[in-house]
């Protein structure tokens, strides 16, 4: 597999009906990377959907910790085919057994109004500067946390463009699906007040174990967005961090809540 080509990663293998397996690389930490699982597990429901069905949420809680060395498996169930929505429920397994259960909801795109809200917020623009990314398939300009607040930005694209299909909406939703379980954890990092620093040195470990995406309008994941999060506070070593995803000119293509696990580091 191309160390950023993120197409290869999405190149699932079909084991029998509607199950795929999936492989990954090694990540720094030595499990396995939660947006990966979450990508893949809905690059696989999407298989299953007639491609006039579009994603607009998903829902995945984190079961146990992947393990790099082995493939994951994929098995969907197709839970309802409707005019309208469809929905998928695919688990994720490994030898250990279940590592994650995700639902997904697709939609035929209907004539509506079309508001928006949400604003972009008054930050730096990612510029020329380096990328201080920790994943091969993505790039990242990370902006200056608040820690008071929560708060916790960076500009986010794939390091390189969707091969096959480039223009296939389902790829660069798994895209932003991958991408969008980085920053939230920085979210919850800078409110605890036990980190000595900020991630990954922040003293503390941390674990994901609920995601959810709205998918508000197609995106193209191979172009700048800004993922923008905010930790609503920190109960029983979990935080919620919720957040918002924009394009360079204010568009609102995503909204994503997750809780995550912070405990100190042994």
């Amino acid at each position: 597999m191309p160390t950023d080509d993120f197409s290869a990663l999405l190149a699932l293998e079909p084991h029998g009906p509607d199950t795929w397996v999936g492989a990954g690389p090694t990540y720094p930490w030595g499990g396995l990377y939660g947006g990966q699982i979450v990508a893949q597990a809905l690059a696989a429901a999407t298989r299953t959907v007639e491609p006039s069905h579009r994603v607009h949420s998903l829902h995945a809680y984190f079961i146990r910790r992947g393990d790099a060395s082995e493939p994951v498996r994929y098995e969907v169930t197709r839970t309802r085919n409707g005019r309208s929505f469809t929905t998928r429920t695919v688990e994720a397994r490994q030898a250990v057994g279940a590592i994650l259960s995700l639902s997904a909801s697709f939609q035929v795109d209907e004539e509506a109004p079309e508001v928006q809200t949400a604003r972009l917020p008054d930050v730096p623009g990612p510029g020329d500067r380096a990328s201080d990314s920790w994943s091969p398939f993505y790039e990242r300009i990370t902006l200056d946390p608040d820690p008071e607040r929560g708060v916790a930005a960076a500009w986010m694209k794939l390091a390189t463009p969707l091969t096959g299909d480039r223009d296939d909406p389902g790829a660069h939703a798994s895209a932003l699906a991958y991408m969008s379980d980085d920053v939230p954890t920085d979210a919850a990092h800078v409110l605890d007040p036990r980190a000595v620093e900020t991630p990954p040195d922040s003293g503390l470990v941390a674990f994901s174990l609920d995601h959810a995406v709205w998918f508000h309008r197609p995106m193209r994941a191979d172009e700048w967005h800004l993922h923008a999060f905010r930790c609503h506070g920190l109960i029983s070593s979990r935080g919620l961090a919720v957040g918002h995803i924009f394009t360079r000119e204010g568009v609102h293509v995503a909204t994503v809540t997750q809780e995550v696990l912070l405990r100190a580091r042994r």
